[in-house]
C-alpha cells in the first residue's frame, strides 16, 4: 500500500514555457489538506522562480478539481488556521508575476471555486460543474468571496451564493466565473491554445499587466483575508452549523 505521506497529492511538471501543477489527491476529492496546500505553495513559488516559465496551468488528474475545504483535519487543525490557507492560496494566485489558468473537466465545490476565481483564465468543459452549498450548511463563503464575488454579477452572486444550488459550466461562463466552457473533446486544444497565446507575452509585460489588472483584487484580500477567515471559522463553529452539516450529509440515508 502506499503511504499517503510520502505520495504528492500535486505533481509538477514543465513542457515549454508552461508549468503545470496538477493535483493529484482523489482519496479526498482534492479537499484543500494542509499537505496539498503547502504542495500547491510549493508549486507556484517553483514556478515563479522559473525564468522559462511563462504561465501556470492548474489542473487536476481526474475530473473532480477540488471539493473544498478538507473538514476531516478539522480535529487537528483550528478552523481559523484552514480559512487562512484558503485566503493566503487565493492570494498568491493573484499576486503571482506570471498568468495563472486552470483548466475544469468535472466537479469544483467551495475552496475550489476561490482557485478558479483567483485564477486569471478559467476554462471549463461542459461537463464541469459548481455549486455554492455554504448557505445549506449554516455557514457562508467568507473566504471565496475574496475573489468569487469580484467574478460573478450581482444577480448571479445573489442566486448561487443563496440558492447554494449546482450551477453548469456555461452558466458559469455567463456569470463571469469562468473565461470559457467548451465542449468536454475540445478542452485539450482550447487550454493548449490560450497557454500558448499567454505564453508570447513579455515577462515584464505579462508582470506589470498582472498588476494592473489584480490591484484591487489583492488590495480587497490584504484588507480583509483576516476578517473574513475569522467569520468562516466562527460559523463553522456554531450549533446551528454542526446540525445543518449533519443534516446535509447524513439527508437520504
Amino acid at each position: 500500500m502506499t503511504d499517503q505521506a510520502e505520495t504528492p497529492f500535486v505533481r509538477y511538471s514543465v513542457d515549454g514555457a508552461v508549468a503545470t501543477l496538477t493535483l493529484d489527491s482523489p482519496h479526498n476529492r482534492n479537499a484543500l489538506s494542509r499537505k496539498l496546500v503547502t504542495e500547491l505553495f510549493d508549486g507556484l513559488a517553483r514556478a515563479e522562480a522559473d525564468d522559462a516559465v511563462r504561465v501556470i496551468l492548474l489542473r487536476s488528474a481526474d475530473r473532480v478539481f477540488c471539493s473544498g475545504a478538507d473538514l476531516s483535519e478539522a480535529a487537528t487543525t483550528s478552523m481559523e488556521e484552514g480559512a487562512r490557507a484558503i485566503v493566503e492560496l487565493q492570494r498568491r494566485i493573484v499576486a503571482a508575476e506570471k498568468p495563472v489558468v486552470v483548466r475544469l473537466d468535472g466537479p469544483v465545490r467551495a475552496g475550489g471555486t476561490g482557485i478558479v476565481a483567483a485564477a486569471d483564465v478559467a476554462i471549463a468543459s461542459e461537463d464541469a460543474h459548481f455549486a455554492l452549498t455554504e448557505v445549506k450548511l449554516g455557514v457562508t463563503p467568507a473566504v471565496i468571496s475574496l475573489t468569487v464575488l469580484p467574478r460573478l454579477n450581482d444577480r448571479a452572486a445573489a442566486l448561487t451564493c443563496l440558492g447554494g444550488e449546482k450551477f453548469s459550466a456555461a452558466e458559469a461562463a455567463a456569470y463571469g466565473l469562468v473565461t470559457e466552457a467548451v465542449p468536454a473533446d475540445q478542452v485539450d486544444a482550447r487550454v493548449e491554445a490560450v497557454c500558448a497565446s499567454l505564453a508570447t507575452g513579455h515577462p515584464q509585460g505579462l508582470r506589470e499587466t498582472k498588476k494592473l489588472l489584480n490591484r484591487a483584487l489583492l488590495a480587497d484580500i490584504d484588507a480583509r483575508g483576516e476578517e473574513l477567515a475569522q467569520l468562516s471559522a466562527r460559523l463553522f463553529g456554531t450549533d446551528e452549523a454542526r446540525e445543518a452539516m449533519m443534516a446535509f450529509l447524513t439527508r437520504g440515508k
